[in-house]
């Protein structure tokens, strides 16, 4: 319990000043290496995870970073990011 403490209060300062993609990258390849580990008893099982967390996580905090706007196609099939209506 000691070690986990001790870790965390290394690791929260480091993610405190990034973007909300890299927090999203960091929170989902920790939590998907602590969830494949645990799933698959194995070290693999816990990189496959942190991988896949990873991923997703950073599709999540990258939405994030662009709230309150809309992917718009227009008529020549030209895809352009604005403001939502």
């Amino acid at each position: 319990m000691k070690k986990t403490v001790i870790a965390m209060a290394m690791i929260v300062p480091l993610v405190a000043s990034c973007t909300a993609t890299e927090r999203g990258a960091t929170i989902g390849a920790g939590t998907g290496a602590v969830i494949g580990g645990i799933a698959t008893n194995s070290w693999g099982g816990a990189a496959i995870g942190a991988v896949g967390g990873g991923v997703v996580g950073a599709l999540i905090g990258r939405s994030q970073e662009h709230r309150g706007y809309c992917i718009y196609r227009g008529r020549d099939g030209h895809r352009y990011e604005a403001r939502c209506r």
